[in-house]
């Protein structure tokens, strides 16, 4: 069955993240991705553990899947001449070196391979990117989630900023700059050409901001932090049952209020000008969710979910990482991927959430072993066997 960038080749130079999440993304979608990993240790992530599942680091299982490996020591004059070869190949090419003076060095800047490979797709992404009075500089997601200003709001009123714990500007990255490959390549169908694109942790984190970076921006108002809840909408925010489980309450428009007042029996509530609608409950919710909470108390969590689902208010119960997975929902969507792995018995995975229903995501490949296809990728650039085993020897080594 044909995929939707079927006979696109990626080359991927990354590691960690942001890099490796973009590149499986366009893997998912069909393309051939090959990882271009250090000899001996490979992507950093593959020793960021526990846990491990046998020698592979669960970190790095969650971002690799569809991607064959290659080992290159590309300072070696061989393994230099391999990787161009390899970029010869290439449509796109995906790269988190920071340093430009780094990459010019080797060759591999983007104006050296621009004008070698005119059709090639460029995709660079580093903490600051290469303008700027931070380009150039170590970026890592916490430090991006610091300066974007998204820990300035996180947690709790009283207490202090708060990381959020997933690497959310890694992964946004990775998601903008798959979204900016695949603009470059519809781009260059229409004039043949291949484009640049200056990724960053810190640009990409900035857009988290989206409302409340407008509210600054258009009123001049700063965020404040509202732990669990929701500085616009209230009641939006968590509750808990007589049975201390806590659950989430989204109460969006006035119809849903007047059917969440019915259901707690709480008609002096809605008779309360105070609570009136929205705008009022927002500038008297110090006086209101203790009220809420108070007859939240009278019943079991599950009580409560059951009737806030019978009553069409949003609702959901706080689940584990395990429920979830497990959720009836994500069994029926096929959330969670699982594929035959050489040494593992398999290596799972979260689904892609893109469905395309004339050409669907197939999952093809496990996150590769080190090196797993140096030999065959070697092949397909014409060495011949005498080449394929002197750069096995010299340059394309897993285990140095």
């Amino acid at each position: 069955m044909s995929m939707v960038l079927d006979g696109i080749r990626v080359v991927e130079l990354a590691e960690a993240l942001a890099g490796p999440y973009g590149a499986m993304l366009l893997g998912d979608l069909g393309a051939d991705v090959i990882k271009v990993e250090r000899n001996g240790s490979g992507d950093q992530s593959r020793g960021w553990g526990p846990p491990f599942v046998g020698t592979e680091s669960a970190y790095y299982l969650a971002t690799n899947r569809n991607k064959r490996s290659i080992t290159l020591n590309y300072d070696h004059p061989l393994g230099a001449e391999i990787l161009q070869r390899l970029l010869s190949t290439a449509d796109v090419f995906i790269c988190n070196q920071p340093s430009k003076l780094s990459l010019q060095r080797r060759g591999l800047d983007p104006e050296t391979l621009r004008a070698k490979y005119p059709r090639l797709i460029y995709c660079s992404i580093s903490g600051y990117g290469f303008t700027g009075p931070k380009a150039e500089q170590p970026g890592y997601d916490i430090l991006a989630q610091a300066e974007a200003g998204v820990m300035s709001f996180t947690g709790d009123p009283d207490g202090g900023p708060l990381r959020f714990p997933i690497a959310i500007a890694d992964m946004t990255t990775g998601m903008y700059s798959a979204m900016g490959i695949l603009g470059a390549l519809f781009a260059r169908e229409r004039n043949g050409k291949g484009d640049y694109l200056d990724m960053a942790l810190f640009d990409s984190q900035l857009t988290w901001l989206a409302n409340v970076g407008s509210s600054y921006l258009n009123a001049g108002v700063s965020p404040h932090r509202w732990g669990n809840a929701h500085p616009n909408i209230v009641p939006y925010q968590l509750f808990r049952g007589s049975d201390a489980r806590f659950f989430v309450v989204g109460v969006g428009t006035q119809e849903q209020w007047r059917r969440l007042v019915g259901i707690l029996g709480a008609e002096e509530i809605g008779s309360d000008a105070r609570f009136g609608n929205n705008a009022a409950r927002n500038q008297n919710r110090e006086q209101l969710i203790p009220i809420l909470q108070r007859k939240f108390d009278s019943l079991p969590s599950g009580d409560w979910l059951a009737m806030l689902k019978g009553a069409d208010i949003p609702a959901a119960p706080i689940q584990t990482v395990g429920e979830a997975l497990g959720d009836a929902q994500t069994l029926a969507r096929g959330l969670v991927v699982e594929l035959e792995h050489p040494t593992l018995q398999s290596a799972k995975s979260i689904a892609n959430p893109i469905r395309f229903h004339e050409r669907p995501i197939i999952y093809r490949m496990p996150p590769p072993l080190l090196g797993e296809h140096s030999r065959s990728i070697l092949r397909e650039l014409k060495y011949s066997e005498s080449e394929v085993a002197l750069a096995m020897k010299e340059a394309c080594r897993a285990d140095s």
